[in-house]
């Protein structure tokens, strides 16, 4: 215990903690889930995809961000 200076009361030296509990929900799985679900959807598209379609897009991008492709 810290010892009072002078001028101070007891009062003055007490401290109070409060500490606040929060249940846990399912909502700090939904970013999991969102990407799961995001992943799978992005596999079906691709693979039904034709490849010159993939190969088009894939042209396309590398132009986009300024890289060489031929």
């Amino acid at each position: 215990m810290k010892p009072m200076l002078s001028g101070e009361t007891a009062k003055e030296t007490e401290m109070t903690t409060t500490t606040r509990t929060t249940q846990a929900t399912g909502l700090r799985f939904l970013p999991l889930v969102f990407s799961a679900l995001f992943g799978v959807a992005m596999i079906t598209v691709v693979g039904h995809l034709q490849a010159a379609t993939l190969h088009d897009a894939a042209h396309d991008v590398r132009h986009a961000t300024g890289f060489p492709c031929h």
